[in-house]
This record gives C-alpha cells, sequence and structure tokens, in this order.
C-alpha cells in the first residue's frame, strides 16, 4: 500500500443506471434509441456540412467538429452501457476503466473548447462582419481546432494519469453506468485529495475560463446588436447566436452541478441522472438544435432532399 500506483483490482464493475431487472429492456431501448439518434443525426450534419458549398465557412468548419466531438463523446459510455444491461458480470477491466476515462474527459474537454471558439466566430461575425473573411481565414480556424484538440488531449492526460496513481483495494464495485471520475474517486482505497484539488483548480480554469470567454464574446454581440436601428435587423442577428447559446445553456448547466462541488457532497445517484443529460442527451439535440434554427443548414437539407 506504500505505492500509490498499486491496485488489487483487476476490473471494476459497473452497476448501471438501475439494479432493478424488470427496468433493464426499457433502459436498454431508450439508449439505444438515443444512441441511434445522436449517431445519425450528428453523422448527417457532418456530411452535409461537407457536401454542400455554401457550408464551407468558419462557423460549419467549427459545427461539424462538434459534432463529431458529440459522436464520440456518446460512443464512449453508451455502447459499453448497453452491453452491461445484460452482462451477468457488468465488467470493465481496469486498463478499459482508464482508458474511458481519459476517453470521456477528452471529448468532453473537446466540446467546451469548441463551444468557446464557435462564441468567438459569432462575436467577429456580427461585431466585425466586415472584416470578417480577413480575420478567420481558413488558416486560423485549422490552428483553432488544432489547438482545441491538443489541449483536450492534455486535459485528459492529466486527470487520467492522477486516476492511475490511486489505490483499489476490495471494493470493486462503481455504481455508475461509466468510469466516471467521482465515482471511481469514491471507491478508492487512498487519498483524492491531488485528484480533488486537480479538478476544482485545474478542471475549473478549462470550463470557467471557457465560459467566461463565451460570455464575454456574446456581451460584446449584445451590445452590437442593441445598436442596429431596426427591429428586423436584431431579430436576424440574435437568431444566428439562439442555437448556440441553447446548446451552451445545456451544456454547462449540467456539467457544472456534477464537477463544481466537494467530493465529499457528491451524490452518485443525481449524479447518474445529470450525467445523463451532458453525455447523451445533450448530443444527441445538438444537430436538431442547430438545424431547425439555421435557415442554412435547412435550406442544404431541403436541396439534398430533392
Amino acid at each position: 500500500m506504500g505505492n500509490t500506483s498499486w491496485t488489487s483490482v483487476s476490473h471494476f464493475v459497473l452497476l448501471g443506471i438501475s439494479t432493478h431487472p424488470e427496468e433493464q429492456i426499457p433502459l436498454f431501448l431508450l439508449f439505444l434509441l438515443m444512441y441511434t439518434i445522436n449517431i445519425s443525426g450528428n453523422f448527417a450534419l457532418i456530411i452535409l456540412i461537407i457536401s454542400t458549398p455554401h457550408l464551407h465557412t468558419p462557423m460549419y468548419l467549427f459545427l461539424s467538429n462538434l459534432a463529431l466531438a458529440d459522436i464520440c463523446f456518446t460512443s464512449t459510455t453508451v455502447p459499453k452501457m448497453l452491453q452491461n444491461i445484460f452482462s451477468p458480470t457488468k465488467a470493465i477491466s481496469y486498463m478499459g476503466c482508464l482508458a474511458q476515462t481519459y476517453c470521456f474527459i477528452c471529448f468532453a474537454a473537446m466540446e467546451n473548447f469548441l463551444l468557446a471558439v464557435m462564441a468567438y466566430d459569432r462575436y467577429i461575425a456580427i461585431c466585425h462582419p466586415l472584416r470578417y473573411p480577413m480575420i478567420l481565414t481558413g488558416r486560423l480556424c485549422a490552428q483553432m481546432v488544432a489547438v482545441c484538440h491538443v489541449l483536450s488531449h492534455l486535459h485528459a492526460l492529466l486527470h487520467t494519469f492522477l486516476m492511475g496513481q490511486l489505490a483499489f483495494c476490495a471494493d470493486n464495485r462503481i455504481p455508475h453506468f461509466f468510469c466516471d471520475l467521482y465515482p471511481l474517486m469514491k471507491v478508492s482505497c487512498s487519498s483524492t485529495y491531488l485528484n480533488t484539488l486537480m479538478i476544482q483548480t485545474e478542471g475549473v480554469i478549462v470550463i470557467i475560463g471557457a465560459l467566461a470567454f463565451i460570455i464575454a464574446s456574446y456581451a460584446c454581440v449584445i451590445s452590437a446588436v442593441l445598436r442596429i436601428p431596426s427591429a428586423n435587423g436584431k431579430w436576424r442577428s440574435f437568431s444566428t447566436c439562439g442555437s448556440h447559446l441553447s446548446v451552451v445553456a445545456l451544456f454547462y448547466g449540467t456539467l457544472t452541478w456534477t464537477y463544481f462541488r466537494p467530493l465529499s457532497s457528491y451524490s452518485v445517484i443525481k449524479g447518474r441522472i445529470v450525467t445523463v443529460m451532458y453525455t447523451v442527451v445533450t448530443p444527441m439535440l445538438n444537430p436538431f438544435i442547430y438545424s431547425l434554427r439555421n435557415g442554412d443548414i435547412k435550406g442544404g437539407f431541403r436541396k439534398r432532399m430533392r
């Protein structure tokens, strides 16, 4: 026990959302339906953006990357959860658990950074419309997406490395449907002080930093829109931001509720429900939110259907 990387468990048991046998089939069908909608909706959005020339703009480049991140984000957790519903052991290997943790954190951070980049895109488009093509060049957009990828992997690497240093003794049952940070820390038999400290410092900086950037961007956007004399012009400007703000509210509302609290006050039951919101429900809704409130997407879709 002196070596903090020592563990006596070769696998964990993911207890899932519910342990009641009569709820397993309804849960399986519900999550299978949501996962299918998520994959097909986001994949259709990516194909539409790639195949429609007038959608080859910075905003839709970022949106296609967000859709890809949503597919990967949900695919990290849901397929294993669906498999475990009918599995007698509900087991995941130790290394598989760490890999799932890494991928989950990585794609959550990716969505976080991409939402910030998309807010910057809206700021330039509304506050500096004449300079938009000169500022957001293809090269700069590619660099911003690349930075989002690098920062996401570094963020995930830090927290997964710290998780790998924890000791896990007799109890290997995780009352969750995937290897999330707080449920894993709850079953650890070594000190989780450093892990909690990094979640509430570095994690807060990553999440709140991006959120503060989004808020500052939209404060400038609102200020610019209010100076537009016509009501029609104001509505047109605000309508281009509505879908993005809806996704921001869903994502950050559930994420901050889950992680920005002390480990001692974390409730596994409530945590499972809120986690489903930002890991399954929000990625499923994103393509519909962006499509239903976006004339370019709807126009491109109608052309493809014809």
